[in-house]
């Protein structure tokens, strides 16, 4: 059997309308209709996906499952994973506590009844936590998040009750059994390709993308064996003429590095928590879990 060198863990945020919505705060049918065009490129990235092999996660928000069924349908049936990513594309640390358990209650709520699942992945939108968010996905059985930055190419757990201040040291808190499955914007599309007024230049050439995104994954190819090179990526934006050209490309580079397996995150993650119980990881990282700061 060839050695499982790299997995690559293709991620989609299906926010279609939801993003325009809850993060931008749009009342402009044009902006809003940006989202729309994610239902017009899911289908093309599902057969793309379906003809390499391969299955994804997509990061659905309960706004979207209501809106978009028979897409949620698909997805399902081309047996990718499914994980939550909020109500309406809101920020968390936006709510009380009342409010942010009644944002999670209601993605569990669409997700079970459109697409009978309940997910153990969360993926926040914009990846903005507060400092309940933790605590709430544990309590709510979550197995893992995907929001985090604190590690490039390998998982981490999580810490509950972090705390810091201008005039003080940083205080770590407790070690807790939720996975971090790690991101970066630097392999998010959104950024360098949507053009949004006062936020974004966006319209970067493919060519751009294509030179960083294959040179991120050359580093974690050669230096991060076992670890996990995720992209995420955004039907409305990826799902367009040059970047669709552009994906399809780059999903055949890095399918031609044997040892290379495309798999969601679910699945990486399942097999890493079970080879790293929290216990054993924390004794072997203490410089992530704050065991040797100093408070004075």
């Amino acid at each position: 059997m060839n050695e499982r060198r790299l997995s690559c863990c293709i991620t989609f945020d299906f926010d279609a309308m939801s993003s325009w919505i809850g993060s931008l705060k749009s009342h402009n049918p044009s902006m809003i209709s940006r989202g729309q065009f994610g239902a017009v490129a899911l289908p093309r990235l599902l057969r793309l996906l379906d003809e390499r092999g391969i299955r994804a996660s997509f990061a659905v928000p309960g706004h979207t499952a209501y809106a978009y069924p028979r897409l949620i349908d698909q997805i399902v049936d081309g047996g990718h994973e499914i994980c939550h990513h909020g109500w309406v594309h809101e920020n968390p640390a936006s709510f009380d506590e009342a409010g942010e358990r009644r944002v999670l209650e209601r993605g569990l709520e669409a997700l079970e009844r459109v697409a009978g699942v309940r997910p153990l992945g969360y993926r926040s939108p914009a990846w903005d936590l507060s400092p309940r968010t933790v605590d709430l996905l544990i309590e709510y059985g979550f197995q893992y998040d995907s929001s985090c930055m604190g590690h490039d190419f390998f998982p981490y757990y999580l810490r509950s009750g972090d705390r810091w201040s201008l005039d003080g040291p940083y205080h770590f808190g407790t070690t807790v059994d939720l996975v971090e499955l790690p991101v970066t914007w630097l392999l998010d599309d959104f950024p360098p390709t949507e053009f949004v007024l006062g936020m974004n230049t966006g319209l970067q050439a493919p060519s751009t993308l294509e030179e960083n995104w294959r040179a991120d994954f050359d580093f974690a190819y050669r230096d991060c064996r076992g670890g996990a090179f995720v992209l995420t990526l955004h039907p409305q934006t990826i799902g367009r003429g040059r970047y669709f050209l552009l994906l399809e490309r780059l999903l055949d580079y890095y399918a031609d590095h044997a040892g290379v397996v495309f798999e969601p995150m679910g699945d990486y993650v399942a097999r890493w928590s079970a080879a790293n119980p929290l216990e054993d990881w924390v004794a072997a990282n203490p410089d992530l879990t704050g065991k040797h700061a100093i408070e004075p």
